[in-house]
């Protein structure tokens, strides 16, 4: 019978780059040169309290207020300041939009550039050397991994974050959703959406 991976005592452990990184914060640790408990608050920050409901707010405002949204399309920047969604990895952020005739998709070919206060704590696979390399020669395919099926008249945009420059996508507002509150709007707003390799479906309850 073929041998099941999964049963392997192996598979239990934890991939090599967290084993490395675990590696890497006890020696540290063990020299006093970290705090692990200071580590776990940044990553909490950033994974839950900063996190990608920051961004979601942008773009419910952004589909709520067309006033808003125009300005955040021409100059993000001095929006997210006021919103105090800039700082640490959040400057000069340009908001690209998703419509019918185009679909926009963010990556960082050369490392990891990203907007945290934003998103939160970038996923791995947007880390991973075969995100970087596809996204780029074979958007289409890299999209279909992800469940993205688009029309084959929608262009597909990529952009490029550096360290100077990084980009959040603004989603296409689901259909069915013009009663909505921001916060009700907010919450259909997923990460991946804003990074462009997701789109959003309506509510559930307007769901054909």
């Amino acid at each position: 019978m073929p041998h099941d991976h999964l049963d392997h005592p192996h598979s239990l452990l934890p991939p090599v780059p967290a084993l490395r990184v675990k590696a890497l914060e006890t020696i540290l640790t063990n020299k006093g040169l970290i705090d692990p408990a200071a580590l776990d608050e940044i990553i909490d920050t950033y994974q839950n309290r900063v996190g990608p409901a920051n961004g979601a707010r942008v773009v419910a405002r952004a589909w709520s207020d067309p006033a808003f949204k125009a300005q955040l399309l021409a100059d993000a920047g001095p929006l997210l300041d006021d919103l105090g969604f800039s700082g640490r990895q959040g400057e000069h952020v340009v908001v690209v939009e998703n419509t019918p005739e185009l679909h926009n998709m963010v990556v960082c070919t050369l490392c990891s550039c990203y907007p945290w206060p934003l998103l939160g704590l970038p996923p791995a696979w947007y880390k991973s050397d075969a995100y970087r390399a596809r996204a780029v020669r074979e958007p289409r395919k890299v999209l279909a991994d992800f469940g993205v099926s688009l029309p084959q008249d929608t262009a597909v945009r990529v952009w490029d974050s550096t360290a100077e420059l990084r980009y959040l996508v603004l989603p296409m507002r689901p259909e069915g959703t013009e009663g909505l509150s921001e916060d009700q709007l907010a919450a259909l707003v997923s990460r991946d959406s804003m990074i462009g390799t997701a789109v959003l479906s309506p509510p559930a309850e307007v769901a054909p």
